[in-house]
This record gives C-alpha cells, sequence and structure tokens, in this order.
C-alpha cells in the first residue's frame, strides 16, 4: 500500500516563502511523473508543477519564476519551493505521484497541506 505524507503547509504574508514536501511510503516501481495540485475555494484543482522520470520539469504560468520542484529518487520525496507567495496562492495543495506497475498506470495522492497567504 502505497501513501503520500505531505508537510510544510502554514500561513505566511505576502512575499513569504514555505517549503512542501511529500513522501511516498510502500513500494513504487516506475514512477513516472510527481505533480503538484492546488485547490482554492469554489475552484477547481489545478496542475502547478511536474517532474517527470526523465527530468523534464513544467510549471502552470501563474507559478513560473516563483515556485520549484524537486525530488530525492533515492527518498521517494518531492518537494516544492515557493518563494514571493501571493494572496492568490492560497489553496489546499496535494501531491501526486504517477507510478507504472507493468502495463498499468496507478495514481496516488496525499492528504493535502493547507497553505494560506494573508497579510
Amino acid at each position: 500500500q502505497v501513501q503520500l505524507v505531505e508537510s510544510g503547509g502554514g500561513s505566511v504574508q505576502p512575499g513569504g516563502s514555505l517549503r512542501l514536501s511529500c513522501a511516498a511510503s510502500g513500494r513504487l516501481f516506475s514512477i513516472k511523473a510527481m505533480n503538484w495540485y492546488r485547490q482554492a475555494p469554489g475552484k477547481q484543482r489545478e496542475l502547478v508543477a511536474s517532474i517527470l522520470s526523465g527530468g523534464r520539469i513544467n510549471y502552470a504560468d501563474s507559478v513560473k519564476g516563483r515556485f520549484t520542484i524537486s525530488r530525492d529518487n533515492a527518498k521517494n520525496t518531492v518537494y516544492l519551493q515557493m518563494n514571493s507567495l501571493k494572496p492568490e496562492d492560497t489553496a489546499v495543495y496535494y501531491c501526486n505521484m504517477n507510478d507504472r506497475v507493468g502495463v498499468v498506470d496507478r495514481d496516488y495522492w496525499g492528504q493535502g497541506t493547507q497553505v494560506t497567504v494573508s497579510s
């Protein structure tokens, strides 16, 4: 049973920084992608950042230049460094991992961590 455990959320003033972590426990076979999503109240969940197995990284336009995704493959952990935070970054942030087992793709989700940016 794979579980993703997130940490690092909290409250911060505009312009501040937070670092989210997501550690996977259990057996993973071949991680295709590690992703961070977020969902603000009344809005759909959106993809914030992705890091693919080959190292390619993608960001939502709204966070480019402010957020940095990284990973530690040995620890099956993905990070999201968030700088220059804005009130519109307020949301629940979810970690997601896509794992390929043979010919089957499996999706795993963390429980979510709240990020609040407010003065």
